[in-house]
């Protein structure tokens, strides 16, 4: 039986129904893609909740709503691409605005208090739930990417103005990048080898993967574009690109301060770049290329 409502109170809870109706949806779609038995049961925990509150809102409206069916396919898209620690992690950072409407509709919603407490929850939950296999080695996918970025920006900076030939320039980038992958993946699995692990060879697979996607984003815009100019500013563009967009990821899905990843990150890189720019200059004016 619906309760007596202000139309404003009304309108909130008609709002807050379909937000968790919503989410109980992506939360299951999310657990049957978890293979590991205790992750699974979190989230399954988490949708039965969300369902749950979906009942209380819908004492007070006596009114069924509909899911959002566009956000339940772009959170199965992103579960699929980014892993259910990100998706997970994202959905409840998109949950903090819902807490002042909790807590505004306290007066009329007994109960808003006691969703506004078990939704708080989620995220301590979700917390534990970073054993996603992607995610433990992140440190090889730093050490893959970070190294991949700072070589191959030098390189192919310097190599622009030493050669001023996109064709030459990509040549080269390839052979080094691939050359340096071998090196950085072989390099990486003696170290875990060395310290006794395991997972020696997933380390130096999540390195080495990172290093060869991130030499061919980097080099592309050398085989798609007859300006050496174009492809350089490109490339730069795309350097941030990768940057901003690995350091958000990680962010989300471990909690990490975001500015000071990607400040730090991207300087470095560009640092190198500006720093090869101008050898690169300096040789082919040596040289009299």
């Amino acid at each position: 039986m619906s309760k007596e409502l202000s139309e404003k109170a009304r309108n909130a809870i008609l709002a807050m129904q379909k937000n968790e109706i919503t989410e109980y949806y992506i939360y299951s779609d999310m657990a049957s893609k978890i293979k590991d038995e205790a992750n699974r049961k979190v989230v399954e925990n988490i949708a039965a909740e969300e369902l749950a509150h979906y009942e209380i809102w819908k004492g007070y409206t006596d009114t069924e709503v509909a899911p959002k069916k566009f956000k339940i396919f772009i959170y199965k898209v992103i579960t699929s691409l980014m892993g259910f620690t990100f998706a997970a992690k994202r959905m409840e950072g998109g949950e903090e605005g819902a807490q002042v409407i909790y807590g505004n509709l306290a007066e009329e919603v007994p109960e808003a208090a006691k969703i506004q407490s078990e939704e708080s929850a989620h995220e301590a939950s979700l917390l534990e739930m970073l054993d996603e296999e992607r995610l433990r080695y992140v440190g090889s996918m730093v050490l893959g990417l970070n190294d991949a970025l700072v070589e191959l920006t030098g390189t192919l900076a310097g190599l622009s103005f030493a050669l001023r030939n996109t064709r030459l320039i990509a040549l080269s980038g390839l052979i080094t990048g691939i050359s340096a992958t071998l090196s950085m993946a072989s390099s990486e699995y003696l170290s875990a080898k060395s310290e006794g692990r395991d997972d020696a060879l997933k380390s130096c697979v999540y390195t080495g993967i990172a290093y060869l996607v991130t030499v061919a984003l980097l080099v592309l815009p050398y085989l798609v574009m007859s300006s050496y100019i174009a492809a350089l500013i490109t490339m730069i563009l795309t350097v941030i690109v990768i940057i901003a967009f690995f350091n958000y990821y990680i962010s989300v899905a471990k909690g990490y301060n975001f500015r000071r990843r990607f400040t730090e990150m991207l300087g470095i890189s560009l640092s190198v770049a500006v720093i090869s720019f101008v050898i690169g200059l300096l040789v082919s004016a040596w040289l009299g290329v």
